[in-house]
């Protein structure tokens, strides 16, 4: 196990933090990007509080509304463009993950020399990563992607129907605001869904990652067992501010680069998701709950002995040996009966996706990222027609 880990994020947590965000801005300038969503933040107070903290800062504030989820390339460019063009010398993101990873290239995209488009990985041969951004802060209302604090975004596009990642050290924010109060106002399903997200991020590195990870493998099942314990509590009762609080920090661990440090690990369910979400704008943590448990069924019949450790560990289930089929098979039995006890969808019938474009989110997969067999990468490694009978089987 070799690796290199940094994380320059600055975290401020807990309830109440909101109100130090102009204190933390003003360190950057005294212009705003402020990028929110479609409207929540503005319903529930979160927006004028921000501006709020921001003026009596000093800080002025030029406001980028209506990032959609699954955020769009031309959504991207109109945000950049109002910040090159009103000289702002910050961008705040206040949202969920779709602000947030809108907001990371937006603040690239101001330096950024031709489309932004160009700096996601989408199977183009002249791919050029973003080197300067201006400096970015995250203010999450959303316990989910943890992009609060990690280097990557996803971006969609309306044109070629393709869903895409980028992920450079300048995409960094400097400061993340972490205010668990903001997540409150959450609907039910969309804080189920958040749950379902953390839990994906973490079981991609523990199944896709290199052997010989055991201080990863208890990191990632610690996260996994705070999302169990603390989720259903956070669905059940949205007011329940420790619930809210200790399901945003394991959303943030899950994937600030900790849990992953030395696993070397693909994301082939992520991958797979992006290329159903960018047809059918259904959302992220959505579906990946329809499709993981169909992903670990494929893959736990290729490496039992991982998926039975799981089942034990997570759930208590006992083993007949290391490499327990039934073990590894009643462990993804439970974790699908999990999400779908606190609303997730765990089918893709369920969001009204039939067989009709199987194929094509397959094909659309492998040209966004491939090994150099042209398969997807993962523990195993997936063809075309095995990405297809995993889809086929989430039906």
């Amino acid at each position: 196990m070799q690796f290199e880990y940094q994380n320059p994020t600055r975290i401020i947590f807990g309830t109440g933090t909101l109100s130090r965000l102009g204190e933390v801005a003003r360190q950057y300038g005294t212009k705003a990007l402020l990028v929110t969503g479609g409207g929540s933040a503005r319903r529930n107070g979160s927006l004028k509080r921000a501006i709020a903290s921001l003026n009596a800062a000093g800080l002025s504030v030029v406001e980028c509304e209506g990032v959609e989820p699954n955020p769009r390339i031309t959504s991207v460019r109109r945000g950049a463009a109002s910040a090159r063009n009103e000289g702002c010398e910050l961008v705040i993101a206040l949202g969920g993950g779709s602000v947030m990873d809108a907001a990371k290239v937006m603040a690239a995209a101001v330096h950024y020399e031709g489309d932004p488009w160009n700096m996601m990985a989408h199977g183009q041969t002249d791919r050029r990563l973003p080197e300067r951004a201006l400096p970015v802060i995250t203010v999450p209302t959303l316990a989910a992607t943890g992009s609060e604090m990690n280097a990557g975004a996803v971006i969609s596009d309306e044109q070629s129907t393709l869903k895409a990642v980028v992920s450079a050290t300048c995409l960094y924010p400097k400061v993340a605001v972490v205010d668990p109060e903001l997540s409150i106002g959450v609907p039910r399903a969309e804080t189920a869904y958040g749950i379902a997200d953390l839990i994906t991020h973490v079981t991609e590195s523990y199944f896709n990652g290199i052997d010989g990870t055991p201080v990863q493998d208890r990191f990632a099942e610690g996260v996994i067992l705070t999302a169990l314990e603390w989720g259903p509590k956070a669905v059940i009762n949205g007011t329940d501010i420790m619930a809210r609080e200790l399901v945003q920090w394991a959303s943030l661990v899950a994937l600030n680069g900790w849990v992953q440090a030395g696993t070397q690990s693909p994301f082939p369910v992520h991958m797979i998701e992006h290329s159903i979400s960018a047809h059918h704008d259904v959302a992220h943590g959505a579906g990946l709950s329809a499709i993981n448990a169909s992903w670990m069924r494929f893959a736990a019949m290729r490496r039992p002995e991982r998926f039975a450790l799981f089942a034990n560990r997570i759930f208590g289930v006992r083993q007949n040996g290391p490499a327990d089929i039934d073990a590894a098979m009643e462990g993804i039995d439970r974790l699908e009966a999990f999400l779908k006890n606190i609303g997730c969808p765990t089918s893709l019938g369920e969001l009204g996706i039939g067989e009709e474009l199987l194929e094509r989110y397959a094909k659309d997969t492998l040209l966004v990222v491939h090994d150099l067999e042209g398969r997807l990468p993962g523990r195993p490694a997936m063809s075309e027609a095995d990405i297809i009978a995993v889809l086929r089987n989430s039906l």
